[in-house]
C-alpha cells in the first residue's frame, strides 16, 4: 500500500503543485550549510522545495522517481539539472554533493538502504536535512480539515525523526512556523492531492471531497475568499563524518 500510495502522485501532479505549500525561508537557510556549492534535492517532486534552493546555492540538482512530476519540475525550474532517481538509487556519483534536501518524502524512502546512499553522495561534513511541513491544528479549522482528510489513514502520522547510520553525527532538530494565505476555493483540490485520497475509490474521494466543501461552505473562519493556514516546519539534519 505505501508503495502505490508514493506512485500515485502521478495522477495528481496539477493539483499538487498548485495547491502544495512551499516553505519559509528561514528553514530552508537552515537545511543548507555556510559556503555549500552543490546542494541534491532529493524527491523533489513538482520542485516546491527546490524553487527555494535556487539562488541560495550555486548549483541545485534535482533527483525525482516519478516521470509526471518530473517533468512539471523541470517546466516551472528549467535551469535546475533534474534526473530520474530514488534515495536508495541516486545515481549521483561519490563525494559530488555538499548537502541533500528531502521534503516530505522520508516515509517513502527504506531508510537505511537510504542512510547508505546518501552517506555515499556526501562529501565529509556534508548536510542531510529532512523537513516536514505540518499543518498547525491548533487553528480549528486546520484541525478539522485534518481530520476529514486523514480519516482512516494509516500513513497520517510519519513525521518521525529519521534514522541514519553511523556514517552521520547527531540528529539536529528545529521548528519554523509561518503562515500561507490560500485562497478557499483552494482547499478541495489541496485535499484532492493527498495520497489518501488520490488512492480511494472514486465514490469513496468523491464523498470525502463534499465534506470538504461542507467545511469550506459553513466554518466562520472560511467564510471570506481566502484564509490564513498556518504551519510548522519540523526539520531534522546531520552531518556527514
Amino acid at each position: 500500500m505505501t508503495a502505490e500510495r508514493a506512485r500515485s502522485f502521478a495522477a495528481g501532479v496539477g493539483v499538487y503543485a498548485a495547491t502544495r505549500p512551499g516553505y519559509p525561508d528561514d528553514a530552508v537557510r537552515w537545511a543548507v550549510p555556510e559556503g555549500a556549492h552543490t546542494v541534491l534535492d532529493l524527491a523533489a517532486g513538482t520542485g516546491k522545495l527546490t524553487a527555494s534552493l535556487v539562488g541560495l546555492v550555486p548549483h541545485v540538482l534535482a533527483v525525482e522517481p516519478t516521470d509526471e512530476m518530473r517533468a512539471e519540475l523541470q517546466r516551472t525550474l528549467p535551469g535546475v539539472p533534474a534526473t530520474a532517481g530514488t534515495a536508495e538509487a541516486t545515481g549521483l556519483p561519490d563525494v559530488s554533493v555538499d548537502a541533500v534536501t528531502v521534503g516530505q518524502a522520508w516515509h517513502w524512502f527504506d531508510q537505511a538502504a537510504a542512510s547508505a546512499e546518501l552517506a555515499r553522495v556526501l562529501r565529509p561534513g556534508g548536510q542531510l536535512t529532512v523537513l516536514w511541513n505540518i499543518r498547525d491544528e491548533s487553528e480549528p479549522w486546520v484541525a478539522e480539515f485534518s481530520r476529514i482528510v486523514h480519516r482512516g489513514d494509516d500513513l497520517a502520522d510519519h513525521f518521525d525523526s529519521p534514522v541514519l547510520s553511523d556514517d552521520f553525527g547527531p540528529l539536529e532538530a528545529a521548528e519554523f512556523r509561518w503562515v500561507q494565505r490560500i485562497p478557499t476555493a483552494a482547499l478541495r483540490p489541496l485535499a484532492a492531492s493527498r495520497s489518501f485520497l488520490l488512492t480511494m475509490p472514486p465514490d469513496e474521494r468523491e464523498a470525502r471531497l463534499a465534506e470538504i466543501d461542507e467545511l469550506v461552505a459553513t466554518h466562520p473562519d472560511l467564510a471570506g475568499d481566502a484564509a490564513d493556514q498556518p504551519y510548522v516546519v519540523r526539520a531534522y539534519r546531520a552531518f556527514r563524518r
